[in-house]
């Protein structure tokens, strides 16, 4: 029996569907999904095994033109995804136009690997807009394979999968086949507390934070978990904890449920908040904190 295993990279704008997509093809919630832009910051990988193929998927951060260090360092994670790519997956949504950055743009339309253009959240279009919407994206990507999806709706989402595996090349795998992700665990405490975090709190303060797990100690039916939460200014601090604690207090128990989920176990979780002026702009810790690889 042949063996096909290969790279498959997501990228497109921010917020289009690339993370709800990988979790749709792996069945887990390995990335980030929340309607604010720019949730996803490191370049993640999802590992779907079956008899005869391994496809490691790759969601990569939205498109953006970087205002900081921390987000140049997130379109680095971008540019590798074209590095390594045995197939590449555009991700666009209903009403989309262009990439915000138009050299990542040739990149694509010039890719010598297939390129599956995914128009997604059709499930709010209608045929009229559906048709308008392919035939622009076939005149402005013509090297890509176009395929209309809700990946919230699982829609289509089997078909891609399909293509993928067909278009995959030979090969043995490349991770063993009960892995998951190249992701620690700690990594997806963070995750999933930040992912907390976006949805509690409005405006700057989700985008100002960072979230480090200190201690991860698994017993056989509990793990023991201390994070820090941390921010830029001490006014932010004051609002993450918020009036008597009530505010961190809802992202622990909501944050401690969805692990729980996660890992199959109870969960004790600790969580503390820190200042650490301007750590978007700091190479020293953003490289400490796994963003910038040079």
């Amino acid at each position: 029996m042949t063996h096909k295993a290969g790279f498959v990279n997501i990228i497109g704008n921010p917020n289009v569907g690339k993370s709800t997509l990988m979790n749709a093809f792996v069945g887990e919630k390995l990335s980030i999904i929340t309607s604010k832009a720019q949730t996803t910051r490191h370049r993640i990988l999802g590992i779907v095994n079956g008899e005869d193929f391994q496809m490691v998927l790759s969601d990569t951060p939205g498109i953006i033109k970087p205002a900081y260090e921390m987000q140049e360092s997130m379109m680095q994670f971008v540019k590798s995804a074209f590095e390594d790519a045995d197939v590449l997956i555009y991700m666009v949504e209903i009403g989309e136009k262009e990439l915000k950055d138009e050299a990542f743009f040739n990149r694509i339309i010039h890719s010598e690997i297939p390129v599956l253009l995914l128009l997604n959240k059709i499930d709010k279009s209608n045929q009229e807009q559906l048709e308008e919407q392919v035939a622009l994206w076939k005149e402005k990507v013509p090297n890509a394979e176009i395929f209309a999806i809700s990946a919230l709706e699982n829609f289509n989402v089997k078909e891609v999968f399909d293509r993928i595996i067909s278009l995959l090349p030979e090969s043995p795998p490349y991770y063993p086949k009960d892995t998951l992700t190249d992701k620690p665990e700690r990594f997806f405490v963070n995750e999933t507390i930040r992912e907390k975090i976006l949805i509690n709190y409005d405006k700057e303060i989700p985008y100002a934070v960072e979230v480090e797990t200190e201690e991860f100690i698994e017993d056989d039916n509990i793990i023991r978990i201390r994070s820090i939460i941390m921010v830029e200014r001490d006014t932010q601090k004051g609002i993450i904890i918020g009036h008597k604690g009530a505010a961190l207090k809802r992202v622990g128990i909501q944050a401690r449920e969805d692990l729980e989920k996660f890992f199959g176990k109870q969960i004790h979780i600790e969580l503390f908040v820190k200042v650490s002026k301007d750590w978007r702009s700091n190479a020293f810790q953003l490289r400490r904190l796994g963003y910038n690889q040079k």
